[in-house]
């Protein structure tokens, strides 16, 4: 496992725990903190570097832009994407998904067609696909979940057999932990001619990732959830289907020409970045970048696959908890209720020993229904957790059950 004493010494933030307590973040599915290496690369960006970008002949807007670019290289490479121009900056996967479904979407679905996502999406995936298929006559399919927290394969070769246009899931569920066979899932897909959209939130901070390996035609990310600054993440997406969707949005940067009542469009990726974009972001996630990479995408991988199975592991000795999504395989993400105890006061209760965990739907209402429960409690590890996270989690649980009278 990774030196996680060692690893929070990098981050500011987790210093600053109160009554001689230090804070137990375990909030990292939401948004994960940041190293002094990213915060550094944005301060110095706006001390040393801050110009708008691609238009500039001076000095300054040359070296901002060169660091915007490199920014983008950064993360073609850190995802195994087929070259530069297939990463499109946005504010993150929400905005990349409603990119795809906007742009290629309505291109391509008509009336009749089908748009298959899965019971475990996050609504994010979930609703720009709702109004696509409203706004064009198209049907939307929902693959269901197996008990055990798998998309269910029977389920997902019937909605394939009516030959959908396109197919998103999750690579990694978010309130779930399931690693999804993306490789696989892809495989299937393509087989009866359906474009794939991966949300790849949880899985670009937490596993390596090689998308030309995998063969998805989009691939959406959000920065904040791998040590970058919030509002930066991308869509990565296959040159050819770049060049040929329609722009996302109008204004500067994305056009050749413009006459009085027509424009022509910038070439790939920068018809897709209408505007003055959020250099520093793309600078920060870069440092992101380099500081997962030093630790070690596989390192990272393991160790929080660890530190779920023990924090599965250590529930299991509480009367009356119920955890969601695989026992085996699967990624930082521990999803469970206790007790009857409602996950809010839980998350209120635990906070009162510096542990900072989420509780509501997670953004999968259409999962929690499924599950029979209207919200869970969520542990979401990362890099600067360890086993004595673990230990302060369930006694501070054990102090709610105390609290609620229930049994443990």
């Amino acid at each position: 496992m990774l030196d996680a004493t060692r690893v929070r010494e990098d981050f500011p933030i987790l210093a600053t725990g109160s009554d001689g307590r230090r804070l137990i973040y375990l909030d990292n599915a939401a948004t994960t903190q940041k190293p002094r290496r990213v915060i550094d690369a944005v301060r110095q960006y706006y001390e040393s570097s801050n110009a708008n970008v691609h238009r500039g002949a001076y000095a300054l807007a040359v070296r901002a832009t060169e660091l915007y670019e490199a920014a983008r290289e950064r993360v073609a490479g850190f995802v195994g994407a087929w070259g530069p121009e297939s990463v499109v900056f946005t504010r993150g996967t929400t905005e990349a998904i409603n990119l795809v479904a906007t742009s290629w979407g309505r291109a391509h679905v008509r009336a009749g067609d089908s748009v298959v996502v899965t019971a475990m999406d996050h609504h994010s995936n979930l609703i720009p696909w709702q109004l696509l298929c409203r706004e064009r006559e198209a049907t939307l399919r929902m693959v269901g979940v197996t008990p055990e927290g798998a998309i269910d394969q029977d389920d997902l070769r019937s909605a394939l057999a009516r030959g959908p246009r396109l197919v998103a899931f999750p690579f990694v569920s978010n309130a779930l932990g399931t690693i999804n066979p993306a490789a696989e899932l892809v495989r299937m897909a393509h087989e009866v001619g359906a474009a794939v959209l991966i949300d790849g939130a949880q899985a670009a901070p937490h596993l390596p990732v090689d998308l030309q390996a995998l063969d998805c035609d989009f691939f959406a990310f959000s920065g904040h959830k791998m040590l970058g600054p919030m509002g930066s993440g991308g869509l990565v997406a296959k040159p050819a289907l770049l060049d040929a969707m329609p722009p996302y949005q109008g204004g500067g940067e994305m056009i050749a020409q413009v006459w009085d009542d027509r424009a022509t469009w910038n070439r790939i990726p920068h018809k897709f970045e209408a505007g003055t974009p959020n250099v520093a972001a793309a600078v920060g996630l870069m440092a992101a970048m380099d500081y997962l990479d030093g630790l070690g995408r596989g390192a990272v991988a393991a160790h929080e696959s660890a530190l779920a199975r023990g924090a599965i592991d250590r529930l299991g000795e509480l009367d009356g908890v119920r955890v969601f999504g695989p026992r085996g395989d699967r990624s930082g993400v521990v999803s469970f209720v206790f007790g009857g105890i409602h996950p809010h006061d839980l998350a209120t209760i635990v906070d009162q020993d510096g542990v900072c965990i989420r509780a509501g739907h997670h953004c999968a209402q259409p999962l929690m229904r499924r599950l029979g429960v209207p919200a869970t409690a969520r542990a979401s590890f990362y890099v600067y957790n360890d086993v004595s996270d673990i230990d302060v989690l369930i006694g501070a649980l054990r102090k709610a059950a105390a609290l609620f009278r229930v049994s443990v």
